[in-house]
């Protein structure tokens, strides 16, 4: 496998499981400890560090180095006011998501902690240099900068290279999702503790926690005691009405079953003294919205458990931003195709389960010549036309992957090996139809090998199959051309 994708993958693989990690509610300095580490062990970098914003200051929150006895871990705690970051980041040149001051542009700001790294300097073009500075900023999904990861000592000596900076930007992402995870934790902590103060102060001032529940930024709602098959609601207020697009009275009425999603029944709170988890509410018009539900039970004067007070912070976006970084790490993005990491981690689950499987591996013949001749951006067309060729040929929950520039791979369970034949001979003849492109028509045919269960029995034999099965059909191709 080329060393570049090698290390492409390790770093996606090695962003799905800080993407586990982070969801996994892990402390916020854990977690960031976890991003510049890995940054460090995948990217090829030999410095990482992230400051965090509190109030008017940037802190060193997390530093990771590949050399155990580097000075550089001293630089944590420390810390710069935000105006002389805001100079860096003001005077640096927009690489994609990331920030990049080479070294001689602009002097750094005196406040700033920093660490010059004792290595030799290059000439070339390219070369990096130990006063150039690259970062990623963090920001909040509202646009609040939060946090600035930077990198320094790139394993090659040179600029980091596209693939390099993609990753990079993704994990800043995970890290910009840790800290604002966080910033809504530590609200939520805080709004819980002042309901918790209402409650005390109920004793005295029902007025005054009245006022509180109906004025909360988001949803809340007043359960009953009774029956648990009732899930009765007291009283909700507006943000919750807002949130589910019901009345007042409609969401008294249709009782908290209604509006919890079938699938997350089970989570409903029943009397517990606290309890807080993720769910799915069905708002008016069956719409799922993802929600951080809280739940305490309130006792009266007499210490008698009242009603249950349930919170629910809409947290749709976050959830979105979770899906859309995953979907990224596992998908091609030019075709939309499931990628290799993927392919693997789907096969692997048909060969736990026993299914009969069959691998078709296709590599598109001719198509070096269409980038020769028309370019790179026709090339692209003819690869997402081909990719959308052959998805119509599979079922709904077979599996078509883009593994190489003109290569894929496609899985398919419950077929037999003549099945799987007769389909590869109608993909070969409509990869074979002329792409229509403008005036132009353009050609390409595929040589196509087939791996199957009743054969290889382990995800690498049925690649390995597959792929020598696709060289004959190569080379047959050619013997006839």
């Amino acid at each position: 496998m080329d060393e570049e994708l090698r290390r492409h993958l390790d770093g996606l693989r090695t962003l799905q499981r800080v993407s586990r990690e982070l969801n996994a509610a892990r402390d916020l300095i854990v977690t960031l400890q976890t991003v510049v580490d890995s940054v460090v062990e995948s990217l090829g970098f030999g410095v990482a560090l992230i400051n965090l914003v509190h109030d008017d200051v940037l802190e060193v929150a997390a530093v990771a180095a590949i050399d155990e006895a580097n000075d550089i871990r001293e630089l944590k705690g420390q810390h710069a006011p935000r105006s002389a970051w805001d100079e860096i980041l003001t005077a640096a040149q927009p690489l994609g998501a990331l920030l990049y001051l080479p070294h001689g542009d602009a002097k750094l700001p005196d406040e700033v902690p920093t660490w010059m790294p004792e290595a030799a300097t290059s000439t070339e073009a390219d070369a990096w240099h130990p006063e150039d500075v690259l970062v990623a900023p963090l920001y909040a999904p509202d646009g609040e900068l939060v946090g600035v990861l930077s990198v320094d000592l790139p394993a090659t000596g040179r600029m980091p290279d596209p693939m390099q900076r993609e990753l990079l930007e993704m994990f800043a992402a995970q890290a910009a999702i840790a800290v604002d995870n966080a910033r809504l934790h530590g609200e939520l902590l805080r709004t819980m503790d002042k309901l918790k103060q209402e409650q005390d102060a109920l004793k005295a001032s029902e007025d005054s926690f009245r006022q509180a529940f109906e004025n909360a930024p988001s949803g809340m709602a007043m359960a009953g005691l009774g029956n648990p098959g009732e899930h009765r609601l007291l009283r909700v207020n507006a943000a919750l009405c807002e949130m589910l697009g019901y009345s007042d009275d409609e969401l008294r009425r249709i009782g908290l079953s209604t509006i919890v999603h079938p699938d997350d029944q089970d989570h409903i709170p029943v009397g517990s003294r606290y309890t807080q988890r993720d769910m799915r509410l069905k708002d008016s018009k069956r719409k799922t919205v993802w929600v951080s539900m809280t739940s305490s039970v309130v006792s009266n004067a007499a210490g008698i458990p009242d009603f249950q007070l349930i919170h629910f912070q809409d947290i749709s976006e976050r959830r979105l931003r979770e899906v859309e970084l995953t979907h990224r790490a596992t998908h091609d993005p030019l075709t939309g195709l499931p990628n290799r990491a993927e392919l693997h981690t789907r096969l692997e689950m048909l060969v736990a389960e026993g299914a009969k499987v069959a691998v078709l591996y296709c590599d598109l013949e001719l198509f070096k010549q269409v980038n020769d001749q028309y370019g790179h951006d026709v090339g692209d067309f003819v690869l997402v036309e081909i990719a959308h060729r052959l998805r119509t040929h599979v079922r709904k929950h077979d599996t078509v992957a883009r593994v190489g520039g003109d290569e894929f791979v496609l899985v398919l369970r419950d077929i037999t090996l003549e099945e799987a034949e007769t389909l590869s001979s109608r993909l070969s003849d409509d990869v074979a139809r002329a792409v229509s492109h403008g005036d132009d028509r353009i050609y390409v045919r595929a040589s196509i090998g087939i791996g199957d269960s009743s054969k290889a029995t382990t995800v690498k034999e049925l690649l390995r199959a597959a792929d020598q099965a696709m060289y004959r059909a190569k080379a047959g191709n050619r013997a006839t051309s």
